[in-house]
């Protein structure tokens, strides 16, 4: 109860803080009569989001009311409340975040990509929500073989002959791979992105149709990543996602060779390949 009771009244001061921040004018009303305190009336409030005064009074007293995502939106859009403001009322009023419409953009920040080269000569790799590449450094480049602007980790891990050719280390890694994919896109249902991975890989890999049959869920988290590279042989690596805060539909995967292994070694080996090479 005391957790609830937290959250009630979180969500009373955030709409009243909210609903003072918005004048009149803004949303096409008169600012004519005088006012007890700045901003919207909660009845305006009502009015614009299309519910009942009673109902939306309730609400930001906080009361024990049911609320949907289309009402939550109704208010989010008469408060004039930005993506993450509308993201943060939902929590508040106990529904679950909705999904962010669109993406970030296919630009790449420039603090995100001298991320990615700062982490060379280890491999680093930039993805969307769908897990598709947007941007990797040079050795991510080498180990995984990517050549020309589209590759998706999903399809990569299941296809790639380079993962599969360490067959047992696969094989046990990739039932949470498939799980950790179903629920990123258990946050945007129906989303056209991520069907279209899984129909593209669904029709590619055997394998995967049957994991992702099982329904099991999970989530991106520290694993080995293991691979045979066909000049320097056997590679492992621990990996760790990171989501970048202000553009969350975006995650850093940073690849680290294992201190158990020779792949720091055969790194080292495959950058004096790369160095050795005619451009």
């Amino acid at each position: 109860m005391r957790t609830e009771g937290v959250r009630r009244e979180q969500l009373r001061e955030f709409l009243r803080d909210r609903r003072a921040r918005v004048r009149p004018e803004q949303v096409g009303l008169p600012a004519a009569g005088r006012r007890r305190t700045p901003g919207l009336r909660r009845e305006e409030v009502a009015v614009l989001a299309g519910v009942g005064v009673s109902w939306y009074t309730w609400l930001e007293q906080g009361r024990d009311i049911t609320v949907s995502g289309e009402v939550l939106d109704a208010v989010a859009g008469a408060l004039r409340l930005d993506a993450v403001e509308r993201a943060h009322l939902y929590v508040l009023a106990g529904l679950n975040p909705p999904c962010r419409a669109g993406d970030s953009g296919p630009e790449i920040a420039p603090a995100l990509r001298n991320l990615l080269d700062a982490w060379d000569p280890r491999p680093a790799v930039l993805r969307d929500r769908y897990w598709n590449v947007l941007g990797f450094n040079d050795s991510a480049r080498a180990v995984f073989g990517y050549a020309g602007p589209r590759h998706n980790c999903l399809v990569t891990y299941f296809t790639n002959p380079r993962y599969l050719a360490m067959r047992e280390v696969w094989a046990e890694a990739a039932p949470a791979v498939v799980a950790a994919y179903r629920a990123d896109s258990a946050l945007c249902p129906g989303d056209p992105g991520f069907d279209a991975v899984l129909t593209e890989l669904s029709s590619r890999s055997d394998e995967f149709a049957a994991l992702w049959a099982r329904h099991d869920v999970g989530v991106a988290r520290q694993s080995v990543n293991a691979l045979r590279h066909p000049e320097v042989g056997e590679l492992y690596f621990d990996t760790t996602p990171l989501t970048v805060t202000d553009q969350p539909d975006r995650h850093i995967v940073l690849y680290n060779p294992r201190p158990d292994t020779a792949t720091a070694e055969a790194l080292d080996r495959l950058r004096r390949l790369r160095l050795a090479a005619p451009a």
